[in-house]
């Protein structure tokens, strides 16, 4: 009998023996790693609590792997940075260094380093399995610091749980959350954004750029050290206490994990640890991307996959993070990484290009993550479209809860871009929305921070551009931005309304943030002015992102207030391409669109359920920024149409101004 996911798709049969060969690769994958620890992958990715720095009752204990290096030397506060024999590691089994220390030889908030010799070179490096690195003032050198408070931050909060709503991320950036232009903390964000956040309704963030990475304006994507929350924002405690007030909030805190790449940096990352090119990573040029300038891992060795899925497990259990975005998984899918490929057959999914070891090690880490922390969020960013991502192992996929509905932005980024306004039609926007795999569940969005970032523009800032910094007054009036306000409003109801699993909002944007994001560079002479957030834009009262804020809320406590608002039955019932409108139904809830710029419609007819009708509310609602041209005290019924039989079907009369959208509910069936 075929595998679920090939009798969910006739399609994939022509591919049936290399499904079951990688299904078959992941499952003799596990057994071989779990062997000796009674088949659980999650005592395999137990690396974390024997390598690195520990503190035992009698000693300190410190653990690296090695393999190609000929002498380890701890260099640290404790003796003056010089290389002396009684901080030599001695050599265990499979490359592993061992060092034993007296209490006294280190004390929390020590720095420390190793020193590597090789075969014909030598060099400092930060442990692999460093738990807290910072940079040294006024310096570009970073050292691992030895982190054992007297007093641990202890967890009070327990996980929230999903409570029938979808997940609702709001993706965040903590050293850019501040209004001020600098890099912002976890204790600010934890006091001054998470109540935000709250108020606003979403029931999850996405932190970003939590790893370690030496250059700031990487944006995290190039790590430097696995296991340690990134200095530039504080402690680990307070990170810990960041996620702990989130989770008293009710919000699942999901971890933006960097498994796909690492930094090019020797003596402050992973590259040369030992003095050899293939430590952790793939030899050759199949270890470099050539895009991104940073280095590739080696899936296919044991070491490797017990260093990440260690990780993984890491910042589960000693940070109780709710599960992962996985970062770049179309750069670990594809030999050629995604660049100059596109992908138009299954084909090209089933081929000589695909790292079958990095499919493995997806697989496998989900599958941990989800033993762990069985209630976990794991979510899949790949453009590529490859079948079976969000699916179950079990059913021949690869395991994640979730992935990105990458097509969705790059939709309206292209309309917005290449068509007026007169010429966006409906049927092409529910197609882009809803166009996914019936079994797997998606994370549907309309922009994230990769449209907020320099060298491209977030949706607002298409639609008004240059207008935004002169008429954004609510006493002041300009067409360019009544119009960008209303396509705004319109946009995110309809990707949000329209999701199979969940919805995400990038930091700002949901009120029309108007600003890029350029971190701190050469180029800008290392400027914040653009990498933060101004809040007071939508809390002074007299301009018009207040408005677009408002409307953000009642959407997202509309679709969390609604019982599995994502698994309703999604019906599309109206698409008429030449008068703009559109209008689909989830369960008792009706949505309505007048995407027409200059067309305002008086008793316009649409084909719905039967029944009576209540509307909730409307883009043009005056709390929002419209005109209230929507009667919301009127109730509408369906009246029988002699031309139309189809059982339980009626005539809906309804008013569609230009630009707008409403949403009703059915209260009372005919």
């Amino acid at each position: 009998m075929n595998l679920p996911i090939i009798e969910n798709d006739p399609w994939l049969k022509p591919y049936t023996d290399i499904i079951n060969k990688r299904n078959q690769n992941i499952k003799s994958k596990r057994e071989e790693l779990t062997s000796n620890v009674s088949g659980s992958l999650s005592r395999f990715a137990d690396g974390y609590l024997y390598f690195g720095l520990h503190r035992e009752k009698t000693g300190w204990v410190i653990r690296e792997w090695a393999p190609n290096a000929t002498a380890l030397y701890l260099l640290c506060d404790g003796n003056s940075w010089k290389i002396e024999e009684a901080f030599k590691f001695h050599p265990l089994d499979h490359g592993i260094w061992e060092l034993s220390l007296p209490l006294n030889a280190l004390k929390h908030g020590d720095h420390f380093k190793l020193f590597v010799e090789w075969n014909g070179g030598s060099g400092e490096r930060i442990p692999a399995w460093a738990k807290y690195v910072v940079q040294m003032p006024d310096t570009a050198i970073f050292s691992a610091m030895v982190w054992e408070p007297e007093s641990p931050f202890a967890f009070k909060h327990g996980r929230p749980t999903s409570n029938h709503q979808p997940l609702l991320i709001y993706e965040c950036h903590v050293g850019m959350a501040t209004e001020e232009e600098k890099i912002g903390t976890y204790n600010e964000f934890r006091e001054n954004v998470l109540p935000k956040i709250a108020e606003s309704g979403y029931n999850a963030i996405q932190l970003m750029a939590i790893h370690e990475h030496p250059y700031y304006a990487s944006f995290g994507y190039q790590v430097s050290s696995f296991f340690a929350p990134s200095s530039k924002y504080g402690t680990p405690d307070e990170l810990k206490a960041l996620i702990d007030e989130a989770h008293r909030l009710g919000i699942k805190v999901i971890m933006d994990i960097v498994h796909s790449h690492a930094v090019a940096n020797e003596v402050d990352g992973l590259v040369r640890f030992d003095g050899s090119e293939e430590q952790y990573f793939y030899p050759g040029g199949k270890g470099e991307h050539s895009e991104w300038g940073t280095k590739l891992f080696d899936y296919g060795k044991n070491e490797v996959l017990h260093f990440l899925l260690s990780n993984c497990k890491y910042w589960l259990e000693e940070f109780c993070f709710d599960g992962f975005r996985f970062d770049g998984v179309t750069s670990m899918l594809y030999l050629h990484h995604g660049i100059g490929a596109s992908f138009c057959t299954y084909g090209d999914y089933y081929n000589d290009m695909q790292d079958e070891n990095a499919l493995t090690y997806l697989a496998l880490a989900n599958e941990l993550v989800h033993e762990v922390y069985p209630e976990a969020v794991t979510i899949a960013e790949d453009v590529s479209g490859m079948p079976g991502l969000a699916l179950p192992v079990k059913s021949g996929g690869y395991g994640f809860d979730y992935r990105m509905a990458l097509n969705i932005p790059d939709f309206w980024i292209k309309i917005i871009k290449e068509y007026p306004d007169e010429h966006w039609t409906p049927g092409s926007i529910w197609w882009e929305c809803t166009n996914r795999r019936g079994d797997e569940k998606t994370i549907s969005y309309a922009e994230s921070h990769d449209q907020a970032l320099v060298g491209d523009k977030t949706i607002i800032f298409r639609l008004i551009d240059a207008d935004m910094y002169w008429h954004m007054d609510r006493a002041d009036s300009n067409m360019n931005v009544e119009r960008g306000i209303a396509l705004h409003k319109m946009i995110r109801l309809v990707t949000a309304t329209t999701i199979n699993g969940g919805y995400l909002n990038f930091m700002g944007n949901e009120f029309g943030h108007p600003e890029w994001i350029d971190f701190p560079r050469e180029g800008n002479d290392w400027s914040y002015k653009y990498a933060r957030r101004q809040w007071s834009l939508r809390e002074n009262g007299f301009l018009r992102y207040q408005l677009l804020d408002e409307f953000d809320k009642k959407m997202i406590h509309f679709i969390s207030g609604i019982r599995d608002f994502a698994s309703l039955p999604l019906n599309s019932i109206w698409e008429q391409n030449e008068e703009q409108v559109l209008a689909y139904t989830r369960g008792e809830y009706m949505f309505v669109y007048n995407f027409s710029p200059s067309n305002s419609y008086t008793d316009y007819n649409i084909i719905a359920p039967s029944g009576e009708y209540e509307v909730l509310f409307s883009s043009d609602d005056t709390a929002f920024g419209g005109y209230d041209r929507i009667d919301k005290t009127v109730h509408h019924f369906t009246a029988p149409d002699v031309s139309y039989t189809i059982e339980g079907k009626g005539i809906l009369s309804l008013y569609l101004p230009a630009r707008t959208a409403m949403v009703l509910r059915r209260i009372e069936k005919k």
